[in-house]
């Protein structure tokens, strides 16, 4: 059975969107008969979702949101306006606090009906790290801009072709795997799941606008727990090494500045408060969408990582 087709003929314009969730979110999008903007300041990045709409449903578009006269061009005309840019490094106030305002106002001047800010779970003004700061900032701004708007904090999404599972399942190979905030609890969701959240907020703007929600997967689950599931299921068996927090800070002070460093100390800092809903907003159910679970996926999406792949598994008679 095919999407409802609520969104027929509506014109979004998902700014920040060639990035992994933006990928998803114009699948859902199309699917329920949207038009796009897909907008960033790399729109080239966006190219694979082309071929996801009929032809000219999707338009590229190049915008900056810390410049509000490439944003105009974006928004013109639009029914609707998603917000996706996010960042750890860079100016933050710029990008996620009041880069969002800007996007927010540059939506209400053109008439959009709806406006929907992807934010994160944990934005807090007094927040110990600039993201959670910055986040914070973001959705006051929105809100002064767009008093309609909704507001999603998502947990950290995980998909297929992440650079979540797919970063612990490769790492899943090593003899020996330090395991940073071992005792730290996230809540992961499905991208796909939390597409269909946003596009659900888009289609009826009048029960979700004005509303702030909090989203997460059905289970909240330990950073040890879950790199112990998902090397379960890439077939591996390393050594998993709970790193006390004096350890994993230190080492992320110290060389979180370098490149490629395992953990910056912002995100140390992240990681250790934890990624799970507070309960104090609505959540999922409220936005009509059902949360799956991370076992439904890991064991077929991790065979790649499989010592012999797919032809790792025994042959049964």
């Amino acid at each position: 059975m095919g999407k409802a087709q609520d969104l027929a003929g509506k014109v979004i314009a998902v700014v920040g969107g060639s990035g992994f969730f933006g990928a998803h979110l114009a699948q859902e999008l199309l699917a329920r008969g949207a038009r796009l903007r897909v907008a960033s300041r790399h729109p080239e990045r966006a190219f694979a979702i082309k071929p996801l709409g009929n032809l000219g449903s999707v338009r590229l578009m190049r915008c900056d949101i810390t410049r509000p006269e490439t944003l105009a061009g974006v928004v013109a005309g639009a029914d609707a306006v998603v917000n996706l840019v996010g960042a750890f490094t860079g100016d933050l106030d710029a990008v996620q606090g009041a880069g969002a305002g800007t996007l927010a106002a540059a939506a209400k001047a053109a008439g959009a009906g709806a406006f929907v800010h992807v934010s994160a779970i944990g934005a807090d003004a007094e927040g110990a790290t600039a993201y959670a700061r910055s986040k914070a900032a973001g959705e006051a701004a929105v809100l002064a801009a767009f008093p309609q708007a909704t507001v999603l904090r998502p947990s950290v999404l995980f998909g297929s072709d992440d650079n979540f599972v797919n970063m612990f399942a490769g790492l899943s190979a090593l003899p020996v795997l330090p395991v940073f905030a071992p005792g730290a609890k996230l809540q992961p969701l499905f991208v796909d799941d939390a597409a269909e959240a946003v596009a659900n907020a888009l289609a009826n703007p009048a029960a979700h606008g004005g509303k702030t929600y909090e989203i997460g997967g059905p289970e909240a689950v330990t950073m040890l727990e879950l790199n112990a599931r998902i090397a379960a299921a890439a077939g591996r068996k390393p050594l998993l090494v709970e790193l006390p927090d004096a350890v994993s800070e230190g080492i992320a002070t110290l060389t979180g500045w370098l490149p490629g460093a395992p953990i910056s100390r912002q995100q140390w800092l992240l990681l250790k408060a934890g990624n799970v809903v507070s309960g104090q907003y609505p959540g999922m159910a409220e936005l009509g969408a059902q949360a799956r679970p991370m076992g439904l996926f890991l064991d077929r999406w991790l065979v790649r990582y499989r010592k012999h792949g797919r032809f790792g598994g025994k042959i049964r008679a």
